[in-house]
């Protein structure tokens, strides 16, 4: 078994959508970057590229690269996962938490954790999504920016 750690954060700015685990939410502002800036999902691959040794998102999708300017983090989550194949790992279990002043993502919840199952082809069961403010504390209480933060568990499989 191995285990990583993923940990994420972008600034909030007028005029983007507001992109979290592949759901657009409803918001007057959006997270600020080269991608759509799903700082939920960029933990996630993160903590699987780490949790395999595979460097991280940077390393992968520099944003010195024009072709991934707008992608969607789904797009990246499925290459990861196709990267966690090809060296025989399997996802045990992703537990994350966006830790965001406003907007409440209690109603998104359910669908993030389906979008990151099927991304990935695991179990929904597989696939835990915490949300949570900080009492108005530092940049993301003060509404500036959201981060997040994802732990998982990669099994490596048996050569065949």
């Amino acid at each position: 078994m191995r285990i990583g750690m993923g940990y994420d954060v972008h600034r909030l700015a007028e005029g983007r959508a507001l992109i979290l685990g592949g759901v657009e939410v409803p918001y007057e502002k959006g997270l600020l970057g080269h991608s759509d800036a799903d700082v939920l999902l960029h933990a996630v691959m993160d903590a699987l590229l780490g949790a395999a040794a595979l460097g991280d998102i940077g390393q992968h999708f520099p944003d010195t690269d024009e072709a991934y300017r707008g992608i969607s983090s789904l797009e990246l989550l499925k290459r990861v996962g196709k990267l966690l194949e090809e060296h025989r790992y399997a996802v045990g279990n992703i537990d994350a938490t966006v830790i965001a002043q406003r907007p409440k993502l209690s109603p998104y919840r359910e669908e993030m954790r389906r979008n990151i199952a099927e991304t990935l082809r695991i179990s929904v069961s597989q696939v835990n999504v915490k949300a949570t403010t900080e009492e108005g504390l530092g940049f993301t209480g003060s509404g500036e920016g959201i981060s997040a933060q994802a732990a998982v568990l990669l099994e490596q499989r048996e050569r065949d």
